[in-house]
């Protein structure tokens, strides 16, 4: 192979610690570490090397409402567009006090590799707003919600920018998004946003998207170990929509999950949860700290349990170059996005750990709301059957490019999903130039 064309800088290089400290504590580098990688191994044109590194538009706005009790208060938002070549923006959108702008700007560059690795006609974006969404009333939530749509309109539409929900956001708050927008564009745009209630042009299927795009490439991926997801143990960290829906998929495909997690802790036990029953328990009580039928570890504790498949699917950095050398899992699926920090990569790398990377394996929402967005487009909507028979041939087909690239180039198995993304971006750029 050639000699790259590119030179990273210093504090990029996989290997000193000085970086892998960098890569850990910020999200944006952690990311572009694997995206310095990949463009070095495709030797990608210098110019645009740095267009790719860059997003397109960063967004900062100031959302003030009325409290319920008459004080004003003035939250920040934010929205990045990090690359449109190859469609509208895509990405979601979080409500947290813990929302940064390169937290933001990370997700964006990494929802534009996802749909690139999925090839569907979407660039990618976030956005959020730093706020704490449970001390607030329904009404302030719509408040700051239609202030913040109302900050960053500019930007919206089903050609341009089209969010979907995130953490701490739903249905209802898409459902406030698209009229706030339709209400500005005096007629109902449902494709301005995805991930809304079926009612208001909705996609059947799409809360349960991400979950049974997991599902679809964990099994995939026991298949290339020669192992079946019957019987795989599964251990869960973060019972949200994505963990939840991932554990159920898979013990209906007879898999054992061993361990599941919330904010509050974990419950294990190595015979098989009983996940239909921790469903239930979620639904009415929404913590796990008290369920009674299973020990309880905690969230640091579940990441080493032993299990054949790990699916971290809560937050960024859970799994470092600190605890990385523990785990005992055979395939780590990454629901969340960022679980793992560059500096554990090479740790999982050496240990022969089959990792499914996050830009791959939590794909799967950000595919159905491409159907979401083509349903309403068409005004045609299609049935459950439908939809999940085309997520699943665009989640195979996807895993098994990776692996082509993987087997060609003796990569792992994230470089290889970033070499496949940035080709497909950087061939799009070629082929559009340079608008001066």
């Amino acid at each position: 192979m050639s000699e790259p064309a590119i030179k990273t800088e210093p504090q990029r290089i996989i290997g000193r610690d000085k970086d892998m400290f960098l890569a850990e504590e910020n999200p944006f580098e952690a990311m572009m570490e694997r995206f310095d990688h990949a463009a070095q191994l495709l030797n990608l044109d210098p110019g645009l090397y740095k267009v790719l590194r860059n997003p397109e538009k960063q967004i900062i706005v100031s959302v003030p409402i009325v409290r319920d009790n008459g004080d004003v208060e003035v939250y920040t938002g934010y929205r990045v567009l990090y690359n449109t070549s190859r469609g509208p923006a895509k990405g979601g959108i979080r409500f947290d006090l813990n929302v940064t702008l390169e937290e933001v700007k990370a997700l964006a560059a990494w929802m534009t590799w996802k749909c690139a690795l999925v090839n569907i006609p979407f660039g990618g974006a976030k956005g959020g707003v730093v706020c704490d969404p449970s001390a607030m009333s329904m009404t302030e939530l719509e408040r700051v919600t239609r202030r913040y749509t109302s900050g960053i309109i500019e930007t919206l539409g089903p050609d341009s920018d089209v969010p979907a929900p995130d953490v701490n956001t739903n249905e209802r708050v898409m459902a406030w998004i698209m009229d706030t927008y339709s209400m500005h564009h005096r007629h109902t745009v449902t494709a301005v946003v995805t991930g809304k209630p079926i009612e208001m042009g909705g996609s059947l299927g799409r809360r349960e998207a991400t979950g049974r795009g997991c599902m679809i490439v964990t099994r995939e991926a026991l298949a290339r170990l020669g192992m079946s997801l019957k019987g795989a143990r599964i251990a869960v960290q973060g019972f949200g929509n994505v963990g939840s829906v991932s554990a159920d998929l898979m013990a209906r495909e007879g898999a054992t999950v061993v361990a599941v997690s919330d904010k509050s802790g974990g419950v294990y036990d190595p015979k098989g949860l009983d996940v239909a029953d921790l469903l239930r328990w979620a639904g009415e009580r929404r913590h796990l700290s008290a369920y009674a039928k299973a020990e309880h570890i905690t969230n640091e504790q579940l990441l080493v349990v032993d299990c054949d498949v790990l699916i971290p699917a809560a937050t960024e950095n859970v799994i470092t170059r600190k605890n990385a050398p523990n785990i005992k899992a055979k395939v780590i699926c990454e629901g969340a996005n960022g679980p793992t920090t560059a500096a554990a990569d090479k740790v999982l790398e050496e240990k022969g750990i089959f990792v499914i990377p996050d830009i791959l394996a939590n794909a799967g929402g950000v595919t159905v709301s491409y159907f979401e967005w083509v349903q309403d487009r068409g005004g045609y909507f299609w049935d459950l059957e439908t939809v999940n028979r085309r997520l699943e041939s665009i989640m195979e087909r996807s895993f098994h490019e990776v692996l082509g690239l993987v087997d060609k180039h003796k990569v792992s198995t994230r470089i290889a999903c970033y070499m496949l993304a940035v080709d497909r971006v950087a061939a799009m750029h070629r082929l559009r130039g340079m608008y001066a």
